[in-house]
């Protein structure tokens, strides 16, 4: 029996896929909690256009992530932070502090989307963190650590 998924199933397939299954598999658990419907021509028909709509918005929401990525890397971001003896910070750095420096420009970015070397910073200096606008789209954004100005 061919089965079209509707969403992900562990040891099977993704979503949107068509795959085989034994009957009983099919009829008594997949199509019964929802994860399948049956592959009929008219839904394969349904399942080929919703795939090509779906790659059409999906090319549009990466350009649009590529787009955010390139304004992002215009930025010049200088984090002022308290500092001790030796270049060393009292406290921290991490994403939230430069959820708030992106934000302060103009730009909203999630705070899990972004990723630090070491979760936080201790010290003085530059750094690069990984900023992954989309799953196919992440760039590497350079920024600085400055002392605050008393």
């Amino acid at each position: 029996m061919q089965v079209i998924l509707k969403e992900n199933v562990e040891n099977l397939g993704f979503k949107d896929d068509l795959v085989k299954v034994k009957n009983g598999y099919g009829r008594n658990y997949l199509i019964p909690h929802g994860k399948a419907v049956l592959a009929t021509t008219s839904s394969k028909k349904v399942l080929a256009e919703n795939l090509r709509q779906k790659a059409f918005k999906e090319k549009k929401i990466i350009d649009d992530a590529m787009a955010l990525g390139e304004k992002i890397m215009t930025l010049v971001l200088k984090i002022p932070s308290k500092v001790g003896i030796g270049d060393k910070l009292f406290g921290s750095v991490s994403a939230p502090d430069l959820v708030k420096a992106f934000e302060a420009n103009g730009h909203e970015i999630k705070k899990n989307a972004i990723a630090i070397p070491g979760k936080n910073i201790k010290r003085l200096g530059s750094y690069e963190a990984k900023i992954r606008l989309h799953r196919e789209v992440s760039i590497q954004f350079p920024f600085e650590i400055i002392p605050e100005k008393r």
